[in-house]
């Protein structure tokens, strides 16, 4: 919940509803958008990476 008068709080939580929305409406199927969200989708805080690609790379280190 944000404070009263400051959109801000939920700025991260709305883009991630506003990416399912556009997602589902394209037809994908829920947990396939899931799967890929979590693993396959690269990230720049991740340097480009995706999260399978970042968590080998740590595991080999």
């Amino acid at each position: 919940m944000s404070r009263k008068g400051n959109c801000l709080d939920n700025a991260a939580t709305e883009q991630v509803f506003g990416h399912l929305k556009d997602e589902f409406y394209r037809g994908r199927e829920f947990d396939s958008y899931i799967v890929h969200w979590n693993t396959r989708r690269r990230q720049i805080r991740l340097e480009g990476h995706t999260p399978e690609e970042f968590r080998s790379m740590s595991l080999a280190v």
